[in-house]
């Protein structure tokens, strides 16, 4: 390989498209959804369980994926994880029914611990003043398989509205979800077959005493003085103090690792507590309660994958230059904005259904429209109250059939406002949180806990993410969007308070330097 493509880079690249799979499985069901709800019949809290269960399956997996790829290794790990991303998405594609579906994306869930893996790999093959770079690589692909799968689930809703005879014959019209579930296979299969051509980690192979794979594998990821350089900080870190089974495991309670394990907690939480995985999954669903119809919501969510992907790459460019920290408090402040202002446009919003709305979302149910007459020219000044007084009149099949057609159909808002609100919700958050943390848990560690430390850190990200996800249908049915809005932007002063406080600087130093200052703290 030439020295104008540099090996690691390459072997980043190809770990990295583990980002991308998991970035279309996580966000393609945004588009899904709906069609499921209509499919099954599900309830609001059915609803997020077919959307949170891959991050259940994370958070079990996570639990062991740092023992796991510290035990096999973390090519042998990757293997593996590509192999469940394939069968999880035969199977979504395939399912029978709510609760496969569910087990299907909680298998996919399990693929999900590649968010700690890869950049654990990645770190332990990069130099220095390229590793937040080489990292972040790693959440660019994650958002370009965000936008991705908004792209694709527009087109295959176009594709369904058509007549022609192959759309018909494919059932595209009719089971338009299953195949925006099942695309998923295509990318899996090719990481699959690449990631047989990386080989395995240096820091990893000292570690297990395989010291002359260790140096040819440093040999062809860096020059002669760089390779040196790196040997001589990995021997030295492993010369210092060796871990033992007991040690390893017991290292919550270590001095040395408490505050790295502070940080990393904080990451995790303040990660998705602001709300992100949200807005990713249900993107559509929010879009069209702002008014704006199912077509435009589905093109709105593609504007949004093309902020994620944007402001990730301005991250690439600058985390190594400006550091993490300032990406941090850049970001979170715009994240605290931009919540005010999803708040401000949804808490200004007013509700009144018209004739003309009942007549035509009810034209094949009959004594629907009789039901709902006194609330037609009546303003409702919250979607809670709204949707209180529907479900009052309707039976809850009926209002679940209707209630989004009812609430897109007489919502009166600033709906511009809120697409910009969420855009630069994405775009703040895409600088910051997303790339920077995976780079600064990939850092802050030592060699012989870095895989248990990531794993550990890993479970409080799945965690907060799927309790988030679990009850974002619930809060938007008994908080409304305006509150709910307004709580991640709470939640996201009190991590720019502990960012600021607490935080260190890890820009341009090696693994080995970082895990010693910490440790000192």
């Amino acid at each position: 390989m030439n020295k104008t493509f540099p090996p690691s880079l390459y072997y980043t690249l190809i770990v990295s498209l583990g980002g991308f799979i998991f970035g279309f499985d996580a966000s393609v069901i945004s588009g899904a959804i709906g069609f499921i709800d209509t499919e099954f019949g599900l309830s609001d809290w059915q609803q997020g369980i077919v959307v949170s269960s891959p991050t259940l399956g994370a958070l079990i997996a996570m639990i062991f994926a740092g023992a796991i790829s510290d035990a096999i290794g973390r090519r042998k790990a990757l293997i593996i994880i590509a192999a469940l991303y394939v069968v999880s998405a035969v199977c979504s594609a395939l399912a029978p029914s709510f609760e496969l579906l569910v087990l299907a994306r909680f298998i996919g869930g399990i693929a999900f611990c590649s968010l700690i893996i890869a950049p654990m790999y990645i770190s332990e093959i990069s130099a220095p003043e390229n590793r937040g770079k080489m990292v972040s690589v790693n959440q660019l692909n994650i958002v370009l398989g965000f936008a991705i799968s908004y792209f694709t689930n527009y087109y295959l809703l176009q594709l369904s509205y058509s007549d022609a005879d192959w759309i018909m014959q494919l059932g595209i019209s009719t089971q338009t979800w299953r195949y925006m579930l099942g695309l998923e296979v295509l990318p899996a299969l090719l990481w699959l077959g690449l990631l047989l051509t990386v080989p395995r980690s240096p820091r990893w192979l000292m570690l297990k005493g395989k010291h002359d794979e260790a140096k040819q594998v440093i040999a062809i990821l860096f020059d002669e003085n760089q390779a040196q350089a790196q040997l001589n900080d990995i021997e030295s870190s492993l010369s210092e103090k060796s871990w033992s089974t007991k040690e390893r495991f017991g290292f919550l309670t270590a001095k040395a690792m408490r505050f790295p394990l502070m940080i990393g907690v904080i990451l995790a939480i303040a990660q998705q507590i602001t709300g992100i995985n949200v807005i990713f999954f249900y993107a559509p669903t929010i879009f069209e309660q702002s008014g704006v119809g199912t077509n435009a919501a589905f093109m709105q969510a593609v504007w949004i994958g093309i902020a994620n992907v944007v402001f990730t790459i301005v991250a690439m460019a600058t985390i190594d230059r400006w550091g993490r920290k300032p990406l941090l408090i850049v970001g979170l402040c715009g994240v605290i904005i931009s919540m005010a202002i999803c708040a401000y446009g949804f808490n200004n919003a007013t509700y009144a259904l018209t004739n003309e709305t009942v007549v035509a979302a009810t034209q094949n149910m009959e004594g629907v429209a009789q039901k709902i007459a006194s609330m037609v020219n009546q303003t409702y000044y919250s979607d809670v109250s709204f949707k209180q007084a529907l479900l009052s009149a309707l039976s809850q099949q009926e209002y679940d059939v209707l209630q989004q057609t009812f609430l897109s159909g007489s919502i009166s808002m600033n709906a511009p406002l809120v697409l910009f609100g969420i855009i630069a919700f994405v775009a703040s958050f895409a600088v910051s949180l997303g790339p920077v943390m995976w780079a600064m848990l990939a850092e802050i560690y030592p060699n012989q806990t870095r895989g248990l430390a990531i794993s550990l850190v890993g479970v409080v990200n799945a965690l907060t993410s799927f309790v988030v996800q679990l009850v974002f249908p619930w809060e938007l049915m008994n908080f409304g969007a305006a509150i709910t809005f307004a709580l991640y932007g709470a939640f996201a002063v009190i991590s720019l308070f502990l960012v600021v406080r607490y935080f260190p600087e890890t820009k341009g130093r090696t693994l080995e330097e970082i895990s010693l200052s910490l440790a000192s703290r």
